[in-house]
C-alpha cells in the first residue's frame, strides 16, 4: 500500500489533488492511504513553502499548483 500525503490548507486544489490521486490508484489498481496535512508546520517540516504538495512513501514529489493527472499515476505507480 502507497502512503500519500496531501499538504495544504484545505483548497480547493488540494482537494482536485486528492481526487488525482484516488483517481490514478483505481485506474492502476494500487491501494493507497491518503492523509490530508494542514499543519502549516508539519508542512515546512518537508520543505514545502507552495501548496498543495504531495508526499508519496515519505517522498515530497510536487509542491505547488496542480500536477499533471500522468505525472500523479506515475508517482502512485512506481
Amino acid at each position: 500500500m502507497k502512503s500519500v500525503k496531501v499538504l495544504g490548507p484545505g483548497c480547493k486544489r488540494c482537494d482536485a489533488v486528492s481526487r488525482m490521486v484516488h483517481d490514478a490508484a483505481a485506474s492502476l489498481g494500487v491501494e493507497v492511504a491518503v492523509e490530508k496535512v494542514s499543519d502549516y508546520a508539519e508542512i515546512a517540516g518537508f520543505g514545502v513553502v507552495s501548496t498543495p504538495g504531495l508526499v508519496v512513501d515519505g517522498k515530497v514529489v510536487h509542491a505547488g499548483g496542480l500536477p499533471k493527472p500522468e505525472d500523479v499515476a506515475r508517482w502512485i505507480a512506481g
